[in-house]
């Protein structure tokens, strides 16, 4: 099924963040862009490689007007624990979403039910709380942060610039293109 374009629906999950617990709801992600990161398990393997990833970028995603969520099956309790385990996800600072019922993972259709995990997804939402991009992976499969942010500046550029769009590869200050018949067969 295609995601793009569809608006996420209505939420409220608890959320572990810097030593504390709160309620994350879809009234709170609206506004700013959102970056939904949905990975398989706490206390796991190739997860704390892809949050600490997303952490050492995480000023760059706020710079931009974004916020990160993780997203797992655990608890908001198994999330302050690991965070307590772990020195890398210590110092997480973006909020890490607890999905037990798999409410969130079932809404974004990334739940494996056998497993009781997700796959690896990452869903840019825009202002509005419509979705731009996605890409889900298998379990064993990580994802790079700076392109996850990369897609992410792309998408404000083109919503910014709905005339203009970004070629592959594109960064900020790069060329990007002007759709026309000029173009048709010279690219």
């Amino acid at each position: 099924m295609n995601y793009i374009g569809q608006e996420i629906q209505d939420f409220s999950v608890k959320a572990y963040q810097q030593g504390e617990l709160k309620d994350v709801t879809k009234k709170d992600v609206l506004g700013k862009w959102s970056v939904f990161f949905f990975y398989p398990a706490d206390f796991s393997f190739v997860c704390p490689t892809e949050l600490e990833d997303l952490q050492a970028k995480y000023s760059q995603f706020k710079a931009a007007g974004a916020e990160i969520y993780s997203v797992s099956e655990d608890t908001e309790f198994v999330h302050k624990a690991w965070a307590e385990a772990s020195t890398g996800i210590g110092k997480i600072e973006y909020p890490m979403l607890a999905d037990p019922a798999g409410k969130l993972a079932k809404a974004f259709d990334v739940l494996n039910a056998e497993l009781g995990q997700t796959y690896r997804a990452a869903f840019i939402v825009d202002p509005d709380g419509v979705i731009q991009s996605y890409t889900i992976n298998n379990m064993g499969i990580g994802r790079n942060a700076s392109e996850i942010f990369r897609t992410l500046q792309a998408a404000s550029f083109v919503r910014a610039h709905g005339d203009k769009v970004c070629p592959a590869s594109w960064q900020p200050g790069d060329d990007v293109l002007e759709p026309g018949l000029d173009l048709v067969g010279k690219l």
